[in-house]
């Protein structure tokens, strides 16, 4: 089987990216371009990003996770401590993240370290869940192998009746992380694939310096 996508091709040319209208810091950018792809309606998820691990076995997985948050240290994200990334990170803690926004033809790239939050953020997060999806994260063994779905689902009828009527407290396994950036790359669909790309990256006294890459 094989099909030929030679011929999918795309002209980019919604926006510029230029050094005049950037700021000194890559997170107000990122913050710009979040808004500006929030308020076009064009993203499910805008929020969506991959997160990159190198795997106990050396090969690098990439998966999509949800953004939560994102401050000037960085940005915060959750999961199970002892899924297949948790274990990755406990390992080795470089990770890259990558957001795509088709329609506004922009990417970011993340260059980071992560590391688990403070107990009590993660409690405050866990808390503002729905029951649901509090319940799911207590059932499943994230990565584990399992026998069927309906395993999995009769788990979960279970804990419903356990917890009918009762707080639901975050399990330890569960919980944040915040990825430092160590760089941050920007970039901008252009015509003729001449792309523009924007890379901040973290000096010593942890100021920013900002390059222009070749598309």
């Amino acid at each position: 089987m094989q099909k030929d996508l030679g011929e999918h091709r795309k002209t980019y040319g919604k926006s510029a990216l230029k050094e005049d209208a950037i700021s000194d810091n890559p997170m107000e950018l990122f913050q710009k371009w979040f808004y500006e792809v929030e308020a076009s309606n064009s993203a499910d998820e805008s929020n969506a990003m991959t997160i990159s691990t190198l795997g106990l076995d050396g090969y690098p997985k990439n998966r999509v996770v949800l953004l939560k948050k994102y401050t000037y240290e960085g940005f915060i994200f959750y999961t199970n401590y002892e899924s297949e990334k948790g274990k990755a990170i406990a390992e080795n803690p470089n990770v890259c993240l990558s957001f795509f926004w088709a329609n506004m033809e922009r990417q970011i790239i993340v260059k980071g370290t992560a590391e688990k939050i403070a107990e009590n953020l993660s409690d405050g997060y866990f808390e503002s869940r729905p029951e649901g999806s509090k319940l799911g994260a207590i059932v499943s063994a994230q990565s584990e192998v399992i026998a069927s779905r309906k395993e999995l689902e009769e788990k979960l009828k279970v804990l419903e009746k356990t917890y009918a009527n009762k707080e639901i407290k975050r399990p330890d396994f569960w919980g944040g992380y915040l990825v430092r950036p160590i760089s941050i790359e920007f970039w901008q669909g252009r015509p003729n694939r001449l792309h523009d790309r924007i890379r901040y990256i973290m000096s010593e006294d942890f100021s920013w310096k900002i390059e222009r890459l070749a598309p």
